[in-house]
C-alpha cells in the first residue's frame, strides 16, 4: 500500500559534484542544508550576512556581494548599548563598532570572492513580509520606508509590516538575477521556500506569504535557464504531514524530517559519484564524534587506527578534500589511548 503522495523532484542535467563550491543564503533551513554539506567536505559558504528570511533581504545581501560594498560607521546604529546593521543578523552586533564593521566588512569579502567562483547558489526563501522602517526608527544608513533584514529587538513602532505581492517579489529576483549573472556567468542557482512556519504572522498569514514565494520562484524557473527548485516545503507539509516531525514549538522540521529532506535533497541534486564518496566521509565523521568509555583498550586503538588509515586514504585519493583535522584527531587520540 501506499500511504504517501510521491513528488516528483526534477534534476539538474548536470548536478552537484565535490569539485564544486555552493553558496547558500536565506532564512535559517538554509543552515540545515549547509551544516550538512559542510561537514561532508563540500566546499561551502552559507548566509554571509547571517540568517535572512524575506526576498528584499536576500536580493539585496546578494547585490552587495557583487558590488563588494563596504560597510561605514554610519551604516550602523546603536540600540541597548550594541551596535547593529539594520542588513546583517543579530550575530554580527558588537558592542564595539569597530569590531561590529570589521566581522561584516571581513564577510562581506569572503562572500564576493566566493560567489565570484560558485557554482551553485542555493537560495531558500522564508516569508513574504517584509520590514520596513518609519520615521520613528533610528539611523544606520537607511532612510525612511527602507526594508531590514533583521529587527534587532527594536521597538515595533520602527517599523512597517508589508507583505510583498508576487510581483514586487519577482522583480527583486529578476534584477538580481541579471546582477548574478553579470558577476558570474558559470552560476546555477536553487531555490527552495523553508517548511519553518512563521505563526507569528497568523496560520493563514503564513499560508499566504508561502504561497506568494512558491509562485513568485516558479515563475523565474519557468522563464530563465539553469534556475532549479528543491521542494523541502512540499517535502514537509505534503509528504510528511504530521506534527510529529516538528519540534515541540510545532514550528521547526525536526532532526527525522531535516534528514529525511537532506535524503532527497541529495538524491535528486548530487552526482552518483558524489553521493558514494559522501557515504564514506560519513563514516569517518561519525567515528570522530564516538565517545569511548574504556579508551584506553586496544578494541578502542585498533578502531582509531582504522579510521585514521581510512581518512588517510581517502586525502590521497581525493587531494582537492581536506581531512587534515581528521587525521590529526583520530592520530592523537591513538597515541593518548
Amino acid at each position: 500500500m501506499q500511504f504517501q503522495l510521491p513528488i516528483q523532484i526534477k534534476s539538474p542535467e548536470a548536478r552537484i559534484t565535490y569539485r564544486d563550491k555552493i553558496m547558500l543564503t536565506g532564512s535559517c533551513f538554509t543552515e540545515h542544508i549547509g551544516n550538512t554539506l559542510s561537514e561532508l567536505k563540500f566546499s561551502v559558504l552559507q548566509n554571509p550576512n547571517g540568517i535572512l528570511f524575506d526576498p528584499r533581504s536576500v536580493c539585496s545581501s546578494l547585490i552587495s556581494y557583487t558590488e563588494n560594498k563596504k560597510y561605514k560607521k554610519e551604516d550602523l546604529f546603536l540600540l541597548n548599548e550594541v551596535w547593529n546593521s539594520w542588513e546583517h543578523h543579530s550575530r554580527f552586533s558588537n558592542i564595539n563598532a569597530d569590531e561590529c564593521l570589521k566581522s561584516i566588512n571581513e564577510s562581506q569579502q569572503d562572500a564576493h570572492n566566493f560567489l565570484k567562483e560558485t557554482d551553485w547558489l542555493i537560495i531558500t526563501l522564508g516569508s513574504s513580509f517584509s520590514y520596513q522602517l518609519t520615521h520613528e526608527a533610528t539611523a544606520g544608513g537607511l532612510q525612511r520606508d527602507d526594508g531590514v533584514a533583521n529587527c534587532h529587538r527594536a521597538p515595533s513602532q520602527w517599523f512597517n509590516k508589508h507583505l510583498l505581492t508576487i510581483d514586487e517579489t519577482i522583480s527583486l529576483l529578476d534584477n538580481t538575477y541579471h546582477r548574478l549573472k553579470q558577476f558570474n556567468s558559470k552560476l546555477k542557482i536553487i531555490f527552495t521556500i523553508s517548511p519553518v512556519r512563521h505563526i507569528r504572522d497568523g496560520v493563514i498569514e503564513n499560508n499566504r506569504s508561502k504561497a506568494r514565494l512558491i509562485e513568485a520562484v516558479h515563475h523565474m524557473i519557468n522563464k530563465f535557464p539553469g534556475l532549479y527548485y528543491f521542494p523541502a516545503y512540499e517535502l514537509v507539509i505534503d509528504v510528511l504531514r504530521d506534527y510529529r516531525f516538528y519540534d515541540i514549538d510545532m514550528v521547526h522540521p525536526n532532526y527525522p524530517a531535516t534528514e529525511f529532506v537532506m535524503e532527497k535533497f541529495n538524491e535528486s541534486f548530487i552526482d552518483d559519484q558524489s553521493q558514494q564518496l559522501m557515504e564514506e566521509i560519513k563514516k569517518i565523521m561519525i567515528a570522530r564524534k564516538h565517545k569511548a568509555f574504556q579508551p584506553e583498550t586496544n578494541a578502542h586503538k585498533t578502531f582509531l587506527k582504522t579510521h585514521l588509515e581510512k581518512a588517510k586514504e581517502l586525502q590521497s585519493k581525493f587531494s582537492f578534500l581536506d581531512f587534515n583535522d581528521e587525521i590529526e584527531y583520530f592520530g592523537i587520540a591513538k597515541d593518548l589511548g
